[in-house]
C-alpha cells in the first residue's frame, strides 16, 4: 500500500484530484466507485481507504488499474478506455498515428501486390451475348487498333534518342516519359525472343541506351552453353554488348514440360520467370517478343505467373492467322480467348501506346478486308 497526502504533490493521484475527492462526500465517493466498478467488467475493484494524518485526511489508494488479460496466446489486446485516451500526450498520440499510417501503408501495399501479382485469366463475356464470329473479330481488331496512352516522348526503331513523334510510320515505338525510362544511374536490362532477325533495329535501340541485352533464339548455333546453367551464365552485366542463348520461352506446366524434353532432349526452354531468376534480374526494363503464334500461351503464364509486374516495356507480335500453339476451339471461342489474354494484360498494368499492322489478311484462316493477319504491339506499363 502506498500513502501520500494531497499537499506532496503526485503520489497515485494528483494534487488536484485530491482537491476534488476532498470536495466530495464520502458517502457519495464510495457510492460512485462502487457504481462504476459494476458498470465496467474491465476494470479491477478499487480500494480506498481514509486516515488522519498531522491533521489532515491522506487517501490510500491501492489499485485504480484495469484489469490486465493473461498473456495467453492470441488473447486480443486491450483497446484503451476514454480516460486513457485522454490522459495520452502529443508524442503517444503521434506514435499511434504513425503505426496506424504504416499500418493503411502496408494495407495498400498489399492490396497493390494483389492487383499486379499472380492472377487466373479472367475469360471475357460474350462481345454479343452469345457466340458470334464478327461481334468477336470486330471487338479485338477494335482493341488492338486503338492506343490507350499518347506519349509525348518515344524512342523509333534502331533510335536511341527520344523525339516527339517517328520521323516515318514504325513498326513499333517505345515510350520515352522520363518516368517510364529507367534511371541512368542504374542497369537497363532488355530481352529479346526472335527466330528471324526481325529484332535488329530493336537491338540498335537498347544498345544504344546502354542495356544490359539478352537475345534468345533456340536456332542460333553461335549461342553460349545448351543447358540453362551454360546459357544464362555470359556476359552479365555488359552494357550495349549483347549475349546470345540457345534458348526459348516456355508456358506450359512442368509435367508437360518435362515429357516435351524427353522428345526433343536439344531443345531448351525456360518460363520468364524462370530466366530471370537464372540472371539475377528482377526487372526486365525492355523486352521484344516474336514468337510465332506461341504468344498467346507464353501472355497467359505471365498473367497467371504474376511476371507482368517486372516487365517495363513490351514489344510483341501477334499472329492471327491461326489459333496458336495448344489454343483450341470454334473460331469465336479462339477470338474471346485471345480478347481475354489482351484484357490480361491490361490487367497487370499495360496499355497499349503503338499498334503497326502486318501483311496479309488472313484470321483464323478465313480472308477478312479490315483485319491483319498480324500486329505488331508497343506497351508501357505503367505500374512499375
Amino acid at each position: 500500500m502506498r500513502t501520500c497526502a494531497p499537499w506532496r504533490g503526485r503520489c497515485g493521484v494528483s494534487l488536484r484530484s485530491g482537491v476534488l475527492l476532498l470536495l466530495i462526500p464520502p458517502f457519495l465517493l464510495a457510492l460512485q466507485l462502487l457504481v462504476v466498478g459494476s458498470l465496467l467488467p474491465g476494470v479491477a475493484r478499487v480500494w480506498m481507504g481514509l486516515e488522519e494524518r498531522d491533521g489532515g485526511v491522506a487517501f490510500s489508494v491501492i489499485s485504480i488499474e484495469p484489469k490486465r488479460s493473461s498473456p495467453h496466446r492470441g488473447t486480443p489486446s486491450r483497446r484503451p478506455g476514454v480516460a486513457e485516451e485522454a490522459e495520452m500526450d502529443d508524442g503517444q498520440r503521434r506514435g499511434e498515428g504513425a503505426r496506424a499510417y504504416e499500418d493503411e501503408n502496408e494495407m495498400h501495399a498489399r492490396q497493390v501486390r494483389k492487383e499486379v501479382g499472380p492472377r487466373a485469366l479472367e475469360v471475357q463475356l460474350w462481345a454479343a451475348g452469345e457466340p458470334s464470329f464478327t461481334a468477336e473479330l470486330n471487338r479485338i481488331i477494335s482493341y488492338i487498333t486503338r492506343p490507350q496512352m499518347n506519349c509525348s516522348k518515344v524512342l523509333s526503331p534502331g533510335r536511341a534518342q527520344p523525339a516527339q513523334s517517328p520521323a516515318a510510320p514504325a513498326h513499333w515505338l517505345l515510350c520515352a516519359e522520363d518516368w517510364l525510362l529507367p534511371a541512368t544511374h542504374k542497369t537497363c536490362v532488355a530481352y529479346s525472343f526472335s527466330m528471324d532477325g526481325g529484332d535488329a533495329d530493336f537491338l540498335k535501340t537498347v544498345s544504344g541506351l546502354g542495356c544490359e541485352i539478352h537475345c534468345f533464339d533456340p536456332s542460333n548455333s553461335n549461342a553460349s552453353g545448351g543447358h540453362l546453367g551454360n546459357s544464362l551464365a555470359s556476359n552479365h552485366g555488359d552494357g550495349g554488348v549483347v549475349s546470345q542463348h540457345k534458348m526459348w520461352l516456355e508456358w506450359r506446366a512442368p509435367k508437360k514440360r518435362a515429357h516435351k524434353r524427353r522428345g526433343n532432349p536439344g531443345g531448351v526452354s525456360q518460363t520468364l520467370a524462370d530466366i530471370m531468376a537464372a540472371l539475377g534480374h528482377h526487372t526486365v526494363h525492355f523486352l521484344y517478343a516474336d514468337l510465332l503464334s506461341g504468344e498467346w500461351r507464353v501472355f497467359q503464364n505471365w498473367i497467371e505467373a504474376g511476371t507482368l509486374q517486372n516487365v517495363h516495356h513490351l514489344v510483341a507480335k501477334v499472329h492471327l492467322q491461326w489459333a496458336g500453339f495448344e489454343v483450341a476451339g470454334r473460331d469465336e471461342e479462339v477470338l474471346r480467348y485471345w480478347f481475354s489474354v489482351l484484357q490480361g494484360l491490361q490487367a497487370c498494368g499495360l496499355k497499349l501506346v503503338h499498334s503497326s499492322a502486318g501483311e496479309g489478311h488472313s484470321v483464323l484462316k478465313q480472308t477478312v478486308a479490315n483485319a491483319h493477319s498480324s500486329y505488331t504491339l508497343s506497351w508501357v506499363n505503367t505500374r512499375h
